[in-house]
């Protein structure tokens, strides 16, 4: 067991190009109830990020690569230099008691991987708690609390969809971490089949410690507009199921797409 405290944490907020919700992103790491350290981490630097950075003392740094998912997330990660960091999506709101839940939960762990929480959407500005997809995921998430160490549980859990909300995610002492350059969209699922292999714990709360938002200018929206999200929806199927199983999946998992679901 480990005694993390919020010094051994980093917000890594993930800015890019002119989002209206940075700031009550922002706002909402600072009311957290355990402070920790944050950094603002973009590859689109201009006047909005550099006056959010200016207005609440925070570091910016910029990344000089061309603009992607990938590089963007993967040069976020290595700007901290804590054991324990969370990518903070610029749009989301995180509830004041996520680091501490946290860290509690880490702290009662016998090595954890990641830690991740269930969530909320925020919706044409409305915090929706259940929906079809909200409540399907909370389900196939119950076996998580139970048998946070297996493997084979985690992987059952993935084969079925995307269950693990991002943003909510906290990476525990995982070194050189990297996301996979394959993937535009599912990149964060397919880091969680890579990582569901490892020996440790799925750390999850039941509680929703983040409001995730959905809008149509969304990364997420995009790739839904251009069936990006449907292939590799089927390439992440195929990691666990044979062709037909994966395509007949992929079909299924689309329909939750239509409202913009991830």
């Amino acid at each position: 067991m480990s005694g993390y405290t919020g010094n051994d944490h980093t917000f890594v907020i993930c800015a890019y190009k002119e989002s209206e919700y940075l700031s009550q992103c922002i706002d909402s790491l600072l009311a957290q109830k355990t402070g920790s350290n944050i950094i603002i981490s973009t590859a689109t630097p201009n006047e909005h990020i550099r006056s959010a950075s200016d207005k609440y003392g925070i570091e910016l740094r910029v990344n000089s690569e061309i603009p992607s998912i990938s590089g963007d997330w993967n040069f976020a990660l290595r700007q901290a230099d804590t054991k324990l960091i969370t990518l903070a999506h610029q749009d989301d709101i995180y509830l004041p008691d996520y680091l501490s839940t946290a860290l509690e939960m880490l702290n009662k762990t016998e090595k954890p991987i990641i830690f991740f929480s269930h969530y909320a959407e925020i919706i044409d500005n409305e915090v929706r708690y259940k929906n079809p997809r909200l409540n399907i995921k909370k389900v196939l998430l119950v076996p998580m609390k139970l048998f946070k160490k297996s493997i084979f549980i985690r992987r059952r859990m993935l084969s079925l969809g995307n269950t693990i909300c991002c943003p909510s995610v906290l990476f525990v002492n995982l070194g050189c971490l990297e996301f996979s350059r394959e993937f535009s969209c599912n990149l964060d699922w397919h880091k969680w089949e890579e990582l569901s292999k490892l020996k440790g714990s799925f750390v999850y709360c039941k509680r929703p410690l983040l409001y995730h938002r959905l809008h149509a200018q969304s990364e997420t929206s995009r790739a839904i507009q251009d069936n990006t999200r449907s292939h590799e929806d089927y390439l992440m199927f195929r990691k666990f199921w044979c062709s037909p199983i994966a395509k007949a999946l992929a079909r299924l998992y689309s329909k939750s797409e239509t409202d913009n679901g991830t």
